[in-house]
């Protein structure tokens, strides 16, 4: 299993230095002048310059990209001397650093990835992105649970019911669920539900995501305001999940182990629970992997709509304004996640299924 799990975390280490690669390449050779996205039009020649210096923009393709590797890094090597080096020790830059090894004017640090600062706000992009990650893991976590508990009890009995009404019926809805883009049904929901049924549903199209309590400290998430994006996340990944239970489970009830337990005596519940569902579970944790993966990623377009202050919504804000950094501060933040979910994904399969481990 130790060899297993340092194989995946392994490609998994070499899948995000291509992702930050390819990230790092792609947003500068897009237009735009961050220094006078920074300064507005009357920016002078020189501010211009001091800006651009100060960015690192100044200096060569090849070392910009060892800057960002070096930045983006939890252990990174700077100069503490030259104050002009792209790879200065900046203690604004990195306030948490632990320099942990140091040879001459150089040294070697463990710190937190530093994603650059927005060019429109000059706040800390790690700083953006921790805000929004709460609320975003929040909407994706419940969305997913109940996607997840809903759809494995959906595709169980459909299985033990094939052909039956509740099987028909579920099937029907799979297909309108897996057919419906989130777009849609994120309007759909909002305008059904938050519109036209506001004065009996008590939900509100355009409720704000945080409410002040009682004693004026903090801020705590509405629940009220948490139905309708969940509800609108989960339709896809429930019915995903059904119909791979579904033929999952149908597949395995065949096979001759489960005929034995039959012949047994064991009851239904017994055969489910402790023999076919374990071994029909490997689709089904690839599809919520996935799909938590992606509704971790900030399920924009349902953020944007129900004004769910995520990271959806900061991309599109960075967008909008050419934010570069909180741009790929959130595409690299995304793969991260991706990356993660994929390797626990992996040593799911490997607890589920002994034999992944030796192929």
């Amino acid at each position: 299993m130790l060899r297993y799990t340092l194989t995946r975390l392994t490609y998994g280490i070499l899948v995000l230095l291509g992702v930050v690669t390819l990230i790092f390449f792609l947003f500068n050779v897009l237009p735009g002048d961050p220094s006078r996205m920074m300064l507005g039009q009357r920016a002078d020649i020189t501010s211009v310059e001091a800006i651009n210096r100060d960015l690192g923009r100044d200096k060569p393709m090849a070392v910009q990209y060892l800057s960002f590797l070096n930045d983006v890094s939890p252990v990174s090597f700077h100069n503490v001397k030259d104050k002009t080096s792209a790879f200065y020790f900046d203690i604004l830059r990195y306030p948490s650093a632990f320099q942990f090894l140091k040879i001459g004017n150089s040294t070697i640090v463990l710190k937190k990835p530093y994603l650059r600062r927005s060019y429109q706000s000059k706040r800390p992009v790690s700083e953006i992105l921790a805000e929004a990650f709460v609320p975003t893991m929040v909407l994706a976590t419940v969305a997913m649970i109940a996607a997840t508990i809903i759809g494995l009890i959906l595709g169980i009995f459909s299985a033990l019911h094939k052909d039956g009404w509740f099987d028909r019926i579920s099937l029907i809805i799979s297909i309108l669920g897996m057919s419906l883009p989130s777009f849609f049904a994120a309007i759909l929901i909002a305008w059904l539900f938050a519109y036209v049924l506001a004065d009996y549903t008590g939900l509100s199209m355009f409720g704000s995501l945080y409410t002040v309590d009682d004693f004026g400290r903090g801020e705590y998430i509405d629940l009220k305001n948490l139905i309708l994006p969940t509800v609108t996340l989960a339709i896809r990944p429930l019915a995903i999940i059904t119909e791979l239970t579904r033929s999952s489970m149908l597949d395995v009830m065949t096979q001759d182990y489960i005929r034995t337990a039959r012949a047994k005596g064991l009851g239904m519940y017994k055969i489910v629970t402790r023999h076919a569902l374990k071994n029909a579970l490997n689709p089904v944790v690839t599809a919520v992997s996935g799909w938590f993966a992606s509704l971790m990623a900030g399920a924009v377009f349902v953020e944007y709509i129900f004004d769910w202050k995520g990271v959806g919504v900061v991309i599109v804000d960075a967008l909008e304004k050419y934010d570069f950094p909180v741009i790929m501060g959130s595409v690299l933040f995304i793969s991260v996640l991706l990356i993660i979910i994929n390797i626990f994904a992996d040593l799911i399969y490997g607890i589920l299924d002994p034999r992944i481990r030796y192929a």
